[in-house]
């Protein structure tokens, strides 16, 4: 049996249009599950860079991940000119949304020009302040974090020690760049070469960087890390990037807001 060309266009378009409701509906009945497992990813980032709960041999589950954050973690929504805390509800600091009010020029600015490739600075950002012993102490600071590599911009949280100075950890949540190349940032073993490594030089000035080749131990290079093999750029982008909210224009000045007041 034979369809003219009108029916089969027709026929056509009725099954797009029926596809087109289907995904559509289905993208808006699911995006508050999606929204609420973006917000746990990202917990579980945060608990992951400050070595809360990253002991056990399987993967966190939901309730795991909730509770730990609730026992451990707490978020703190700061103005990033001024680095002073900002009074907010915990459920809208919970929800902040960073990235988003970075794209809105009601509620950021410009960047400065730099080498990590920031094009604009949210007015506010949050940061996460780590009870890793759960006796109302502030045992780490976690920041977090973006900048160009190769392919992409690379996102992720960096945490660093009581002196506000040494790193603890580093990780990213979210990358395009290749798998195998600029993808090793996410290499475990990369990824331990920067515990105990220095941001600031005895000026206060941040200088951490990834060289080409190996760094060596924290001891004879304190500022230093590994370069990647075959992704050159993508490791020098994480070096400029973690220099960069370190600075001035990034979290300096809550930096030293908190080393005057005691961590």
């Amino acid at each position: 049996m034979e369809y003219s060309t009108r029916y089969t266009l027709g026929f056509a378009a009725a099954v797009c249009l029926v596809c087109s409701v289907f995904v559509a509906t289905s993208a808006v009945g699911l995006k508050d599950r999606q929204d609420e497992n973006k917000l746990l990813d990202r917990k579980s980032k945060v608990l992951s860079v400050a070595g809360v709960g990253s002991g056990g041999e399987a993967p966190l589950g939901r309730d795991d991940i909730n509770s730990l954050y609730e026992k451990h973690v707490t978020p703190k929504l700061i103005d990033l000119k001024s680095g002073a805390y900002v009074d907010a509800e915990p459920a809208a600091v919970a929800t902040f949304d960073q990235l988003k009010a970075q794209k809105d020029p009601s509620t950021s600015i410009e960047a400065p020009k730099n080498t990590a490739g920031v094009k604009r600075l949210p007015n506010q950002a949050v940061v996460y302040l780590i009870d890793t012993n759960a006796d109302a102490s502030t045992d780490l600071v976690v920041l977090p974090v973006e900048g160009k590599g190769l392919w992409s911009t690379l996102y992720g949280f960096v945490a660093l020690q009581p002196d506000l100075n040494t790193i603890a950890g580093l990780t990213f949540y979210q990358h395009g760049e290749t798998p195998g190349l600029g993808g090793e940032v996410d290499n475990p073993r990369w990824k331990a070469l920067w515990p105990g490594r220095k941001v600031f030089d005895d000026k206060g000035v941040a200088v951490i960087d990834v060289i080409k080749g190996v760094a060596g131990p924290v001891e004879s290079a304190p500022h230093k890390v590994d370069g990647l093999s075959g992704a050159t750029i993508t490791a020098r982008g994480v070096g400029q990037l973690v220099r960069f909210w370190a600075g001035d224009n990034g979290f300096g000045p809550y930096l030293k807001m908190l080393s005057a007041k005691g961590v």
